[in-house]
């Protein structure tokens, strides 16, 4: 059970009810997270500035594949619904590629090395080694690039702790544990 308020639409600001209105109109409704921060319409605002100027960052599969990564490294159950289901929805990732996402990997070996750059940035709270960073420059990445894996993999963060800290209701298919199916 979430353990923050979730506000009646009614109590919503106009300007968050027109967040929440383009969010639903984006994925089809309008996921607990959003509907949860729209309690405080500077954080949401905030969530979702992030969110649209991060998406331009670098393509849609590595930012899927560290979504999946970074949620699954803070095991945030409802980021790892969430992503798996836009991965799947919207992103064109196989389950495969999912499933490998979650463990820092993926069926590509340049998005592989971000996925896996990005829950080194989390589990070393960014204090990756030197050969860390050389790993993920060897795989292609330029710095304006690493720049960005780091940009998205603390979008992510924000997200998970939100959404850790609130316990928010899971309102998509839950994602299954790694390795098993469904």
């Amino acid at each position: 059970m979430s353990r923050l308020n979730l506000p009646p639409r009614e109590d919503v600001p106009a300007g968050a009810q027109q967040i929440l209105d383009n969010v639903g109109a984006q994925l089809g409704f309008v996921p607990n997270m959003f509907k949860t921060i729209a309690s405080n319409p500077a954080v949401l605002e905030v969530v979702t500035t992030l969110q649209g100027t991060l998406s331009r960052v670098l393509d849609a599969k590595t930012r899927h594949s560290i979504a999946l990564a970074v949620s699954q490294a803070n095991g945030c159950s409802y980021c790892l619904a969430m992503h798996t289901y836009v991965a799947t929805e919207f992103g064109g990732m196989s389950g495969e590629d999912i499933e490998l996402g979650r463990v820092g990997s993926s069926v590509d070996p340049k998005r592989a090395a971000a996925a896996r750059f990005a829950q080194r940035v989390v589990d070393s709270r960014g204090q990756v080694s030197d050969a860390e960073l050389a790993g993920v420059r060897g795989a292609g990445y330029t710095d304006p690039q690493i720049l960005a894996i780091v940009a998205v993999t603390v979008q992510f963060l924000l997200t998970n702790f939100i959404n850790n800290v609130n316990q928010t209701n899971v309102d998509i298919p839950t994602a299954s544990s790694v390795g098993t199916s469904g």
